[in-house]
């Protein structure tokens, strides 16, 4: 079996939610957070991480940083390179600063968005063709335009791509399930932008099942979506759930807790 870079992975970074999170960013006031039940559901998930056979590092919780535990939005790791993000939520700036030196234990080189525009990795979509980055409230045209000059040297192909009004990040709304198979809403299927590709659909009134991750062996989705769910396992899925409860109050998901790499 040949070997996919962009779902197979020997390494992840995870940071703990810190008590400050109750002051987490969010689109809309759903309720507080509950830090224990969150704390929980983390540990579920790198419990799933570890048991596909992955080193998982946990950073500790930054009081600082509120949403710090949605570490994606810091960096893209790609194959001996890692991009620190510049993120679009001025109070989230400061938490690049501090996953540099963890990415630095991994990657040979490690590259910076400098600005003046701003990208964060829930907009981006890692597929074995091309680099799919999703323009939205957190990330502009120039923060994707510096991305593309520093990947394109190591091969890589962008295409800048538009996030549905309304939605936080493009990965709300999809993720990668394997060799040219992405799971996505209906609604950003419709742009056209997956156009090339096999797509499976959440099922209705499931959009929030659309951010999953595929880590190695599994399809690691939040808990409450059985109909999206069973799609999946009768396409050969092994699917596996964590509560996501309390992230979601934050517009987190899935692929918003890890950074996921190969060393």
């Amino acid at each position: 079996m040949s070997y996919n870079p962009t779902f197979q992975f020997s390494h992840a970074i995870t940071r703990r939610p810190s008590a400050s999170i109750v002051n987490g960013l969010r689109a809309e006031d759903t309720g507080t957070p509950d830090l224990a039940l969150m704390q929980q559901h983390h540990n579920e998930y790198v419990g799933l991480l570890r048991e596909t056979g992955a080193d998982v590092t946990e950073l500790e919780a930054l009081e600082a940083f509120p949403d710090s535990v949605f570490v994606e939005d810091d960096a893209l790791c790609l194959p001996g390179l890692a991009v620190l993000m510049r993120p679009g939520a001025p109070s989230r700036l400061g938490e690049v600063e501090h996953m540099a030196p963890a990415l630095r234990k991994h990657f040979k080189t490690v590259a910076a968005i400098e600005g003046p525009g701003f990208i964060e990795g829930g907009d981006i979509l890692l597929t074995d063709k091309e680099i799919l980055v999703g323009k939205s409230a957190r990330t502009d045209s120039e923060g994707i335009a510096e991305l593309t000059r520093i990947v394109e040297p190591h091969g890589h192909v962008v295409r800048e791509v538009d996030t549905p009004a309304g939605v936080l990040h493009f990965k709300t709304d999809c993720s990668l399930l394997g060799d040219n198979t992405i799971l996505s809403t209906k609604r950003l299927d419709a742009s056209g932008c997956f156009a090339g590709y096999r797509v499976i659909h959440t099922e209705d009134d499931e959009e929030a099942a659309a951010n999953t991750i595929r880590f190695n062996q599994f399809v690691i989705m939040p808990s409450g979506f059985p109909k999206t769910a069973e799609k999946l396992m009768r396409e050969g899925f092994e699917v596996r759930h964590v509560g996501n409860s309390e992230c979601a109050k934050l517009d987190g998901g899935m692929s918003c807790l890890s950074l996921r790499f190969n060393a």
